[in-house]
């Protein structure tokens, strides 16, 4: 599109209100935009890849503009990373713009801390040298700041991959399938795919690959009992009960009544009847004791920093802190002690977070372990190579955008002896 002071200046006013980092980026612009409906799709396609570009790159962009203002940082934004000339961006400059603008398109960056060039605060960058090694802090962090694709999931009651991907060609929409998941598409490029009958009579999803495999991990059967027990607005719960072939019962448990509502018109598309959503006080609601030891199989994926979400969420890194990830670790073990006392005798739970970091993820499954010796860990690789996954993981599940195309995910398996 043609770039106006129009739309460089509702840019900008989104841009301020995103880097407050009082809420998430996502939920500001869908409020920025209801403001103003008349936006056209393309500005606010165009405003929303701006923000989000200026987010992820945050710290880069600060220590090259300066006096980096909302205006500034989008300008920056659109000629050192968006690939736009200065010349074109002439009729909207101010006379002292040209000078710090050719300053920031010239601007050395690789002489900068890695930190800084890979714009992660410091804390973060920290950690993930420390647990990953350097090289492979740096080719992940620079995977971090890549767009993510948009992986779509196959609702198999209604229709096939192969259904849908000759459905989506016959509609132009570029999509293959995706490498790992057997029920996962990706598409080229962000088409509007809300808007599609495929979407609209409940036949696909938007689900990024690695979540789908958690479903795949757990692997429900039929007429089995499940808990979704963070379930949130209910994608994976809907892939359970798929998986299930629509039979049995998978309870989706969270706390918050928003999430619960926006799983409402998810489950009435997706024709699914052995979906119960059910809203708990806390992980040690009556409903969760009423089912202890009565579940075969449990997921939890459970509330996280969401550090391996970053190419959907850059402002996460922003937002988040050493304190909250504490905060989120009480919570992760109180969450996880509660769903264990669900597992019946031989049920399988699946502990998952969408966290870089080992103390969300394995340490908690260690101390759990520790702590609870009627359960055992099982090998996350035999359970997918069981389903002819290939996806080459180890004992314990990880994806990674720079080795997998996919959001960062951990997971555990662990089972109830019988």
């Amino acid at each position: 599109m043609r770039l106006n002071a129009s739309n460089l200046r509702e840019t900008s006013a989104a841009l301020d209100l995103a880097c407050r980092l009082t809420h998430p980026a996502d939920a500001v612009l869908r409020e920025f935009f209801r403001a103003r409906r008349e936006l056209g799709s393309h500005d606010r396609a165009f405003i929303a890849d701006t923000v989000f570009a200026v987010l992820r790159h945050k710290r880069l962009l600060e220590a090259i503009v300066p006096d980096p203002t909302p205006r500034r940082l989008a300008i920056a934004s659109l000629v050192k990373l968006q690939g736009m000339s200065i010349g074109s961006l002439q009729p909207l400059l101010a006379a002292e713009d040209r000078d710090w603008l050719l300053q920031v398109r010239t601007a050395d960056t690789e002489s900068l801390p890695p930190a800084v060039r890979l714009s992660l605060p410091d804390w973060l960058w920290e950690r993930l040298v420390t647990q990953y090694g350097e090289a492979e802090a740096v080719a992940l962090g620079r995977a971090l700041l890549q767009p993510a694709p948009l992986d779509l999931r196959v609702n198999t009651l209604i229709a096939t991959r192969d259904e849908v991907l000759q459905a989506l060609a016959r509609d132009g929409i570029q999509a293959r399938p995706t490498p790992y998941s057997p029920v996962g598409i990706r598409l080229a490029g962000k088409p509007a795919i809300n808007r599609h009958p495929l979407f609209t009579r409940g036949a696909i999803e938007v689900q990024d690959e690695a979540s789908q495999l958690l479903g795949f991990l757990l692997a429900p059967r039929r007429r089995e009992m499940v808990v979704d027990f963070c379930a949130g607005a209910g994608g994976k719960t809907l892939l359970l009960g798929a998986l299930m072939h629509n039979q049995g019962r998978v309870y989706a448990f969270d706390v918050s009544d928003k999430r619960l509502n926006s799983l409402k018109p998810r489950l009435k598309r997706s024709q699914l009847s052995n979906v119960h959503p059910q809203r708990l006080a806390s992980e040690n609601d009556t409903r969760v004791r009423r089912l202890a030891g009565k579940i075969d199989r449990i997921l939890v994926d459970a509330p996280c920093s969401g550090l391996g979400t970053l190419r959907r969420n850059p402002d996460m890194k922003w937002r988040q802190s050493p304190q909250a990830v504490a905060e989120l670790k009480a919570k992760q073990r109180l969450i996880l002690w509660s769903a264990a006392t669900l597992a019946k005798p031989g049920a399988r739970l699946v502990y998952a977070t969408c966290s870089l970091l080992r103390e969300e993820n394995e340490d908690i499954v260690e101390e759990f372990l520790a702590t609870h010796p009627g359960f055992r860990s099982v090998d996350c690789q035999e359970v997918l190579d069981a389903q002819r996954i290939d996806l080459p993981t180890g004992p314990l599940f990880r994806t990674y955008p720079h080795r997998h195309g996919t959001d960062a995910f951990f997971a555990a398996v662990i089972e109830r002896q019988a």
